[in-house]
């Protein structure tokens, strides 16, 4: 699967966002090593702490289908500039794909590439855990 094809599902599926208090919708498209593609929206909740975002969602949705192991994700939204994912999200990103590419595209039809690696540089694991 291209690029291309990849933020062309991200942008489709974020139509179907949940996000009437921030009308901030995303969609997110992630490819796994295996070839399959889940695709995940914001879903926001009135009591806002309790939102999930599309990346952390495609997460939860490919890991309950059985999948670990990814390599790219592409992420949509309206911004007229690339958004990058959330703190929160990097951090969940990290813990399944160390070497995941990402792909963030704006509503002008740009897009941007990076890594995981790139947006979360200091990351934290579990072997901080053990001092």
């Amino acid at each position: 699967m291209t690029d291309e094809q990849l933020l062309s599902l991200a942008r489709d599926v974020k139509e179907r966002a949940y996000a009437p208090y921030s009308g901030f919708t995303v969609g997110a498209a992630l490819l796994s090593r295996d070839g399959r593609v889940f695709t995940a929206v914001n879903v926001e909740n009135a009591s806002i702490g309790l939102s999930v975002c599309a990346e952390r969602n495609a997460i939860a949705k490919a890991v309950s289908e059985g999948a670990r192991e990814f390599e790219t994700l592409a992420i949509a939204t309206d911004s007229p500039e690339p958004t990058m994912p959330c703190g929160m999200c990097r951090q969940v990103l990290w813990e399944f794909a160390q070497d995941l590419r990402i792909i963030v595209g704006g509503a002008d039809g740009s897009f941007v590439t990076t890594t995981i690696a790139e947006l979360f540089p200091q990351p934290f694991t579990t072997y901080k855990l053990s001092g």
